[in-house]
């Protein structure tokens, strides 16, 4: 029993999927359009065909929204700001030095370099949006393209400089001649210098003639020449006297007999274990002790020894 209600289960659940399968189909008859996101009523259609038959039909793209980028090279100062500022190095620049003012943007920003190569690789680009941002001429935009699938990878490298290769390396050749150009007038001018100041000759040492007291008195006042220093010359002589005083007490004070003790010390003997060349040593003699009143002495008693000391 239970095989005949499990089959009768499967052929109810496959009918029900049939019958909501066919009734979406006859629904899609009629298409929703195409229909802006945005508005309210977007999410409450609940019957139409939701897909849209692209190119024909397409839906609005927000002003907002990070697609194709595209270069007004026109505009553009070649300033590298982009390239530097790309996290997956995309951006691929080389620029040419113009020897002039070469014109201005829309901005009004001068135009000094050539754009020689600008090419971005969409194939790598991550869409940040960075180089957009510090643009400073605004010159490098994304736009609402979306679409822009090619057949081969290679072709997604687009290239926005409008110089060939010959123009590029004419440019080249004339900013490297006008470089060129100014290091040999530099240099022309700096010999120029140096031979003028060879050529200038140095003034001759004339002797002044004799003068009267006129024009003595006049070229005094304009005679501006340092004058040679005073010797010095010490004011206080050293005296003579004194030097010879001083002589003198130093010969009476050199002729002075030497100190002679009067009491001799006494010299004791070098044992053999002292060194000759060692100092002797000096003893003085010492006074004996004489004592002025005389001790009484007691007679000896019988039990005492004769060779006890008395007391």
């Amino acid at each position: 029993m239970a095989y005949f209600s499990n089959l009768k289960r499967g052929i109810k659940t496959t009918v029900k999927g049939l019958s909501l399968t066919l009734k979406h189909l006859w629904a899609a008859r009629n298409t929703k359009g195409a229909m802006d996101f945005r508005s309210s009523d977007f999410f409450d259609i609940a019957e139409g065909n939701v897909t849209l038959k692209y190119p024909h039909e397409q839906l609005e793209v927000p002003e907002i929204g990070r697609y194709k980028l595209d270069c007004e090279i026109d505009d553009c100062i070649v300033c590298d700001k982009c390239a530097k500022i790309c996290p997956v190095d995309c951006i691929e620049i080389e620029a040419i030095k113009s020897p002039e003012l070469i014109g201005y943007a829309s901005d009004g920003s001068p135009l000094r370099l050539h754009a020689a190569k600008f090419n971005i690789d969409m194939a790598q680009c991550c869409f940040c949006g960075l180089c957009t941002t510090v643009c400073p001429t605004e010159c490098l935009t994304m736009t609402g393209e979306y679409d822009f699938s090619v057949s081969d990878v290679n072709l997604l490298d687009f290239a926005f400089a409008k110089l060939s290769e010959t123009e590029a390396k004419e440019k080249k050749d004339l900013y490297e001649q006008f470089v060129a150009e100014k290091e040999a007038a530099k240099k022309a001018a700096t010999t120029v210098e140096i031979k003028a100041e060879s050529v200038v000759p140095k003034p001759v040492f004339a002797p002044k003639k004799p003068m009267g007291n006129a024009e003595a008195s006049t070229e005094a006042k304009t005679d501006f020449t340092p004058k040679p220093k005073p010797v010095f010359a010490p004011r206080n002589k050293p005296n003579s006297e004194n030097k010879s005083s001083d002589l003198e007490n130093e010969s009476t004070e050199a002729n002075k007999p030497a100190f002679v003790p009067k009491v001799r010390p006494t010299v004791s003997p070098k044992t053999e274990d002292e060194n000759t060349d060692e100092t002797p040593n000096i003893e003085v003699k010492k006074p004996a002790f004489v004592p002025k009143v005389r001790p009484a002495v007691s007679p000896k008693p019988e039990e005492a020894s004769t060779d006890e000391t008395p007391n």
